[in-house]
């Protein structure tokens, strides 16, 4: 039973429906239990016997959602609850009471309201419920140093598990003509520069938005036709269509909201940015390293393990606009250097990051836990 806060477009999201669809069907089964709810994002399960179910709860302290968890735990009886990020750690003690062995909990990225890590009560609850979790993942090398250093989980419990892309389904682009991006907005002779990210403070769209309005006219007066694709959707929307409003940049930004054919639209960018305050492992970071991409993205989290700077891509500082646009200057202005990084960053999602060893890692942590719970399947 994988348990999530909530089950919508969303990178955490799309890794649980990669590994519940690539996991082999007859030996696993799998339930999706989100706390709130459950949108069309679901459909992207293609197994037909995969459970989806939404607990539907209020903010702040819902008991009854708690009880209509322990009621499927112990309808379900799962031998393994996977439970993801600081929003459902409090699920570990209910699978614990519904008589589940095994509880598995990963984390994978930054919470909004704690995005450096150091929020006490955070912290105190990780702590507190450490012991009743069996194995800890993370996503990264860098969440894993602050597992076992700041939070105290000790290192022979927590392991680390990078996402993988599906390198067969993101692909670069073989011809010179885009597909997905509509011909009226971005000009054969312009060049794409584009973003997929939720819009909200912590994935911070208007760092990305700021260095874009702040380069562009200095890229026109050159001859570069450059245009912005947001491929996304979030409560910072009327802030970023705000900012683009006020500086007359309308016409040149695409804001596309949450889409189902990211991997068409990621073919059709010349340049990939990932303006993030913080990040876990990003999986549109590998997306657009699988797609041919040159990325350019903040110096933070677990961005250093998948971008290989000034090889595959660029690292700048978060928050950092100025930063970020000098590195977009440098690529519209350099054609051979975007190849080249575009080249290095499909080799390395093809070599290092692929979605058949993400499974396959998974495969192997469920495969002991249960073994050792007498649940084989």
């Amino acid at each position: 039973m994988h348990i999530l806060f909530r089950f919508d477009y969303g990178g955490l999201e799309n890794g649980i429906v990669n590994l519940v669809n690539g996991l082999p069907a007859g030996e696993f089964d799998h339930a999706i239990i989100a706390l709130t709810e459950a949108s069309a994002f679901s459909r992207r399960i293609t197994r037909a016997d995969v459970r989806v179910h939404a607990l539907h709860k209020r903010p702040g302290k819902d008991p009854g959602a708690y009880l209509r968890l322990w009621r499927w735990l112990r309808v379900l009886r799962p031998a393994i609850v996977h439970t993801r990020n600081i929003g459902t750690l409090d699920c570990v003690p209910v699978a614990r009471m519904a008589g589940v062995r095994v509880c598995i909990h990963g984390e994978h990225g930054w919470d909004v309201h704690d995005p450096d890590g150091i929020n006490r009560k955070y912290l105190r609850l990780r702590r507190m419920l450490g012991p009743l979790v069996t194995r800890f993942v993370t996503v990264s090398q860098d969440l894993r140093r602050w597992l076992t250093s700041s939070v105290g989980i000790g290192e022979a419990r927590v392991m680390q598990i990078c996402n993988g892309v599906d390198t067969r389904k993101f692909t670069p682009r073989t011809g010179l003509q885009r597909e997905a991006l509509a011909a009226a907005g971005f000009p054969a002779d312009c060049l794409v520069v584009g973003s997929v990210t939720r819009l909200t403070e912590i994935k911070d769209p208007l760092n990305l938005v700021r260095a874009f309005l702040a380069v562009r006219p200095v890229l026109a007066a050159e001859g570069h036709d450059v245009r912005l694709a947001l491929v996304g959707d979030g409560p910072l929307r009327p802030a970023v269509e705000a900012a683009i409003g006020a500086a007359g940049a309308a016409q040149y930004v695409w804001m596309a909201g949450s889409r189902d054919d990211v991997p068409a639209l990621l073919r059709d960018f010349d340049i990939f940015v990932l303006a993030s305050f913080r990040e876990g492992i990003s999986n549109t970071v590998l997306e657009a390293m699988a797609s041919g991409l040159p990325v350019i993205a903040s110096a933070t989290g677990g961005n250093p393990e998948l971008v290989d700077d000034g090889v595959t891509g660029v690292l700048v500082p978060p928050g950092d606009s100025a930063a970020l646009g000098r590195a977009l200057c440098e690529y519209v202005r350099d054609a051979q250097r975007r190849k080249a990084h575009a080249t290095a960053a499909r080799r390395r999602a093809v070599a290092c990051f692929s979605l058949d060893g993400m499974i396959d890692r998974y495969a192997e942590l469920y495969r002991m836990y249960c073994t050792r719970a007498g649940e084989v399947r």
